[in-house]
């Protein structure tokens, strides 16, 4: 059973099992914050899937827009244990920071993971944004907590604290390179031990990120990715007619190599957005053996 220290009054629940050892329990699922996230005031109603049955297919399916949420979350996912690598990834699913694609972008993705001997651990941030603040300031705050969380307990989920990176889609790729280039500070009060452990990701990978580069002022990198030496490896996906703009992965990626930092980064002619990695026609749609291949590389994926 998971030891919870007394400062870290957050709310554990376990998904399709009994009470038991976290070994027998397929999924985990904890609260980020004892009590409200930091800056909560008025609700925003139920959280809920707000899909409709006019909305696209992605891959001839649908797929969960979740909505209104106010409680974040962790969700872990663990491999079998004949593949555990140790290594674990926090998925950022997208969503403009209105909803976020939960099963697309979230619960899919740590499957793969999972398939590759890699824990998944999936972020359910705040969404949409808070009035008066920026569009990324709350999910910030959840990223970083989520990511001391996961470091404090990582001995519980099996986990190599040292081998912990981040993945996020369109708005949550934006997170995750926010989340890679905020890391010295907290953007909230610490509360308890959580809060005194590394929140930079360790290695990250973006794909079809967006809010990379602010196109009115000639693709600047965007004021809140301050990118330095320091700032982790990448592995980067996008399309060139992707509507978001390739440019936001160009520049970045130009940014990254002026400060020295390692990147793979893979542009495809076509392949547009919001394909998680349900398969397509586009050759976009093997980036999952792309980025494989690039963790492998970096030696994430041998048993440790």
């Amino acid at each position: 059973m998971w030891l919870l220290t007394k400062s870290l009054a957050f709310l554990l629940v376990v998904l399709a099992g009994t009470c038991g050892s976290f070994a027998a329990d397929p999924l985990k699922v904890i609260s980020l914050w004892p009590g409200k996230a930091p800056g909560e005031k008025v609700g925003l109603g139920e959280e809920k899937d707000t899909t409709k049955n006019s909305d696209d297919l992605v891959g001839g399916r649908r797929l969960i827009r979740l909505g209104n949420v106010s409680q974040p979350s962790i969700t872990v996912y663990s491999p079998p244990a004949d593949k555990d690598t140790k290594a674990a990834v926090m998925v950022c699913p997208g969503g403009g920071y209105h909803i976020l694609a939960m099963d697309l972008e979230g619960t899919e993705v740590c499957e793969w993971l999972n398939s590759i001997g890699v824990t998944g651990i999936l972020l359910k941030y705040r969404v949409p944004k808070r009035e008066g603040q920026e569009k990324h300031a709350a999910a910030l705050q959840d990223a970083q907590r989520a990511m001391g969380l996961a470091r404090m307990n990582a001995k519980a989920l099996g986990i190599d604290p040292q081998r912990v990176g981040v993945l996020g889609f369109s708005a949550g790729g934006h997170l995750a390179a926010a989340l890679s280039c905020n890391y010295q500070e907290r953007t909230y009060p610490k509360l308890d031990d959580a809060d005194a452990q590394s929140c930079r990701p360790d290695f990250t990978l973006l794909i079809y990120p967006a809010y990379l580069t602010v196109a009115e002022e000639g693709d600047k990198i965007s004021p809140e990715l301050t990118i330095t030496s320091n700032t982790p490896p990448a592995f980067i996906v996008m399309a060139q007619n992707d509507p978001v703009r390739v440019e936001n992965v160009l520049f970045y990626s130009t940014a990254l190599q002026k400060a020295k930092v390692p990147f793979e980064l893979h542009v495809y002619p076509v392949g547009g957005h919001g394909y998680g990695l349900r398969p397509s026609k586009d050759q976009i749609t093997t980036w999952p053996q792309r980025a494989a291949a690039w963790m492998s590389g970096r030696g994430l994926l041998s048993a440790h």
